[in-house]
């Protein structure tokens, strides 16, 4: 085995000035309050768009200090010039999570640009290989950006400790990087900046889930347009980004430079400064020959192989990736999750949530309280139905799974209602977050203690009843008119306010 040399570098590698980054060159979708008043909008139409801004899981809090909701813990976990990472625990919920602090003073426009932007890509994913976004507080000084919590460190960190990876664990790990590109590039996001310090494991299990995290210089890209800015990290950059041309096949030569080094313990480009290893990429030529190689497989050096095709047209997609033999031998299997299917299904069977407010506290509900052994079980038998790997079930996908436990008229009808009752984004399809909701066991997720403790955190000033101001804080990031925030309340009850009977009567629905 090889002695590791690659250090982990200080910062980005980057030219050129980051133009895209600047909120008033980015187009984001922007919602308004005023569109629900729009005069010319159906009563449904109405409904429907106050659900999506009800049930958007990332808030953003203008009126509301963090530190009134968090108690945020030293040391940090990480820090740079102007950020840094910590933990803090909610405390009414008592749930750890991780909290990246931003200075204005001491961060420049275009980084502050930067930290936004990477919030705004955040917010557009959800997908089980993509940190999750929570919440976000900003004030006059600092912005604090909600995460979940990662347990198990840098991929980075169990590289230098282990310096090769089994083909087997390294499969496991490049599959869950690929299915999280693969979803981002279907919702024509790119990453470029793809590398084991962007990578981290869930938890202590490095067998386990992995999320990709740092979208500060991703960006949404037009596939009919090339992008023409520098930006990477030296050892792990396309060849044709340094040219400034590239699409978002970037990323795929970046997971190919992973996969080598997971596979030997070294970098296929080396150099001894940063010019020397930009020279070595943008050659393209890189070889097998160590001894480190002659116990790996042809499959896996023609994998690496296929993603490190200097030609960015003849390179793989990440869709293509994931067909690979060398990947394709771990796939789930819808059989092997048969249990794991009916239990789900009877679960999504009796989810049906009539009520808009219902909706968006049970959603705020599972963000908060759902735990990483509730949802494994629930990830593998997602990713088993996600036949085509983009992080999303359609109809077909449902109807395929569906046919192994039930008929083909009822799986034909079953899936009917599940677009109906549960696709409550009206996306075409099941999002991850949708199925965890629907699928998770309701009776154990809504306890009456969870309960207490959401209606408490929920009850700002503890007077024992929810008023619209309080709904507002933590919900449709204050988009929802009070004129409809009357008539969501009245959904449960003929006051503007809802005791804490009201909530559990409201939310013990679901639970049955």
């Amino acid at each position: 085995m090889g002695q590791l040399c690659i250090e982990k570098p200080k910062q980005k590698h980057s030219e050129d000035n980051l133009h895209e980054l600047n909120p008033q060159t980015q187009k984001y979708p922007q919602t308004q309050e005023s569109s629900l008043q729009n005069p010319n909008l159906s009563e449904q139409e109405v409904k429907d768009k106050t659900q999506v801004k009800l049930l958007d899981s990332v808030n953003t809090h203008q009126n509301l200090s963090i530190h009134d909701v968090y108690k945020i813990l030293s040391p940090p976990l990480g820090s740079g010039s102007y950020a840094e990472v910590r933990k803090g625990v909610h405390k009414v919920l008592g749930i750890t999570r991780a909290i990246k602090i931003i200075s204005k003073s001491e961060a420049t426009n275009e980084e502050v640009s930067r930290v936004l932007h990477e919030a705004e890509i955040l917010k557009q994913l959800d997908h089980p290989n993509i940190v999750k976004i929570l919440e976000i507080y900003q004030n006059s000084e600092q912005i604090f950006i909600v995460t979940e919590l990662c347990t198990g460190g840098e991929l980075f960190d169990a590289i230098v400790e282990s310096q090769q990876f089994s083909e087997k664990d390294a499969i496991k790990l490049i599959k869950q990087i690929l299915q999280g590109l693969n979803y981002c590039h279907q919702h024509k996001i790119v990453h470029r900046d793809i590398k084991p310090e962007n990578i981290l494991f869930e938890s202590k299990d490095k067998r386990g889930t992995i999320k990709i995290i740092d979208f500060g210089t991703s960006r949404v890209f037009d596939p009919h347009q090339k992008m023409n800015q520098k930006i990477g990290t030296p050892y792990y950059i396309a060849p044709e980004v340094l040219k400034k041309k590239y699409d978002e096949k970037c990323d795929m030569w970046s997971c190919g430079v992973l996969t080598y080094i997971l596979l030997c313990g070294y970098p296929p480009f080396n150099g001894k400064s940063e010019a020397k290893i930009l020279e070595k990429v943008e050659q393209g030529k890189y070889d097998f020959n160590s001894e480190e190689w002659d116990i790996i497989t042809e499959e896996a050096k023609d994998f690496i192989s296929k993603l490190m095709e200097k030609d960015p047209f003849k390179r793989y997609n990440a869709e293509q990736a994931l067909k690979h033999p060398w990947i394709a031998q771990q796939n789930e299997d819808v059989q092997n999750e048969l249990p794991q299917i009916d239990r789900a299904l009877k679960n999504m069977k009796t989810f049906k949530s009539t009520k808009q407010l219902q909706s968006a506290i049970y959603q705020y509900i599972v963000n908060q309280f759902s735990t990483q052994e509730d949802k494994s079980e629930l990830l593998k038998t997602f990713k088993a139905l996600d036949t085509n790997n983009d992080g999303q079930l359609s109809r077909q996908e449902l109807l395929i799974g569906l046919r192994k436990i039930m008929n083909e008229n009822e799986a034909i009808e079953e899936v009917e209602r599940i677009m109906r009752d549960i696709d409550q984004n009206n996306s075409g399809s099941i999002d991850y977050s949708e199925f965890v909701a629907a699928s998770i066991n309701r009776s154990k997720l809504l306890s009456q203690d969870r309960l207490a403790k959401t209606f408490q955190a929920i009850d700002k000033d503890g007077n024992g009843s929810i008023s619209i101001d309080e709904l507002k804080l933590i919900f449709g990031n204050g988009l929802v008119p009070d004129q409809i925030w009357k008539q969501i309340i009245h959904e449960v009850n003929d006051k503007e306010e809802i005791t804490f009977q009201d909530f559990s009567e409201l939310m013990l629905n679901l639970a049955f």
